[in-house]
Parts: C-alpha cells; sequence; structure tokens
C-alpha cells in the first residue's frame, strides 16, 4: 500500500509506540502542525543520518497540542504508529511551506523470545548501573518489547537506525544482546580504570600476597 504524507524529518529515530514530546518552532512545521490537527491526518518522521534523509522512518499520530505561545510556537505530544519506506521525496507542495512523500508502510512481526528479552534487559540494567542511570520502565520487564528499551541501550544513532531496519522482533532482540556484550565489558574496563586512577596517591589498605 503506498501513501502520500507530509513529513518531518528530524536527526532522531522514531519506534513504533514511542511517545515522543517536541517544540515546534520553525514556521514550515507550525502549518504542518496546525493542518493534521485541523485534518486529523498523520505525518512522518523520517530519521535524517550524516545530514541526509534516509529511506525509513515512522509514521506519527498527533495526540495532543499541549500548548501554543504567543509567537505560534508549540508544544506537542506525538505517538508512532508504523514503519514506512519512502518511494519518492517531494520537496514542494503547492501553498505548503513543508514537503512530503510517497510511502510504503512495512509489514512488521513483533513476535520474540522472553527469555532473549529477559537478557536484554539484564544487560541494560548492568549498563544503567555502570553509568550510574536510573530508569523506570512504564511497563512491567513481561510486556517490554525491543523497541520499548532500545533508546535506553546506549546505542548510537546509526545503531538505533540499523535496528529500525529490523522487522523482526527475535533478530531485534538479538541487534540489542549482542550489542550489551560488546558493550558492556569496554565500560566494565573503564569504570574499573578510573577507580584506580582515583587511588593513585592515596593511602591504599591491601592485603599482601601470600607466597
Amino acid at each position: 500500500m503506498t501513501n502520500f504524507v507530509p513529513i518531518f524529518p528530524l536527526e532522531i529515530v522514531v519506534y513504533p509506540g514511542e511517545e515522543l514530546n517536541l517544540h515546534i518552532f520553525e514556521p514550515r512545521y507550525k502549518q504542518l502542525i496546525l493542518e493534521i490537527n485541523e485534518n486529523k491526518k498523520p505525518f512522518g518522521i523520517p530519521s535524517v543520518i550524516a545530514g541526509q534523509v534516509s529511506e525509513m522512518g515512522t509514521l506519527m499520530e498527533l495526540v495532543e497540542i499541549k500548548e501554543i505561545y504567543d509567537n505560534g510556537e508549540m508544544d506537542i505530544k506525538t505517538r508512532g504508529v508504523k514503519l514506512f519506506r519512502i518511494l519518492e521525496l517531494v520537496k514542494s507542495i503547492p501553498d505548503k511551506l513543508y514537503g512530503g512523500a510517497i510511502v510504503n508502510y512495512i509489514e512488521n512481526y513483533n513476535n520474540g523470545n522472553s527469555i532473549l528479552m529477559k537478557k536484554v534487559i539484564e544487560g541494560i540494567r548492568q549498563l544503567h548501573a555502570i553509568l550510574k542511570v536510573n530508569k523506570v520502565f512504564k511497563q512491567s520487564d513481561e510486556a517490554l518489547g525491543s523497541y520499548d528499551v532500545a533508546h535506553h541501550a546506549g546505542l548510537s544513532l546509526n545503531e538505533e537506525y540499523e535496528l529500525l531496519q529490523i522487522m523482526q522482533e527475535l533478530q531485534r532482540q538479538e541487534y540489542l544482546r549482542q550489542h550489551l556484550l560488546k558493550v558492556l565489558p569496554v565500560l566494565a574496563e573503564m569504570e574499573t580504570l578510573k577507580d584506580r586512577i582515583q587511588l593513585n596517591g592515596h593511602f591504599k589498605n591491601l592485603s599482601g600476597f601470600d607466597l
């Protein structure tokens, strides 16, 4: 199925089901939001990677215009709905300041593995403990999927986009697990090194090695 959607390209990755709050200040996107609010239509956020609009993005619904300021800027609440692939960018639309795209919607499979997901969540909690980050997820562990935790797994923007391109939940879970297996030992070693540096010059209480 192909469709035309107005687009709001951003240098972020948004996942289906994700709640995203935005402050709208550019005239073209103020116009876009006011029109989709009036028409009750969705819009698209394709990811901008290395200064280029990427092929894939997420269809968004406008949940609420939280506040409109005197200068027309807005605070809005949005939610990711489903994934799309851009077939053609439409940079100019008559009488519009914003652009759009011809897209098709991508079938996404959300059947994962609960044991694998548990390992991912445990790895993320280890990561947060090392980084001294306190994150409480809104859902129970049993209800969490890869999209719910991806932004909290220490992925780069490029890695988040790679995850967006995986259409199988089981493969997304494995991608996150492999990422955590790679970064956790490095971070743990860095933390140990930091402790050693901080101890340098202090009186040390160490047990002697028994020969």
